[in-house]
């Protein structure tokens, strides 16, 4: 084993952190979307039932369609959150244990040289 190996795998650690850092934003965003979603499926639904805008049976059916894709979407991308942190948990420990086991040096006070 050469010394550029735990930093090889420290910089490919790395890597997959900032992809899953990507994955996570993504989620979040989705999540957002999704109760946004919700929200105004459940409100097109609720102004159906008042009958504030005529009664019409496709809208109907298209705000519920709209809350229950939110619901799934919502449901999906939470669980692909949480195991997406999960993931980072494991990654970060697995990088400070890598990093621990490096032996590094102690940079000293010197005075600095002028080039």
């Amino acid at each position: 084993m050469t010394e550029d190996d735990p930093i090889d795998e420290i910089s490919e650690i790395e890597a997959r952190l900032e992809e899953l850092a990507e994955v996570s934003e993504r989620c979040r965003k989705i999540i957002l979307v999704s109760k946004a979603a919700i929200a105004g499926g459940a409100a097109m639904l609720l102004v159906m039932v008042l009958g504030l805008f005529g009664a019409n049976q496709a809208v109907a059916i298209g705000s519920i369609a709209v809350v229950l894709g939110g619901i799934v979407s919502l449901g999906s991308n939470i669980s692909t959150l949480r195991q997406t942190k999960a993931a980072m948990s494991a990654a970060e420990t697995l990088r400070s244990d890598l990093i621990s086991r490096l032996d590094l040096r102690m940079v000293e006070d010197s005075p600095m040289k002028l080039m």
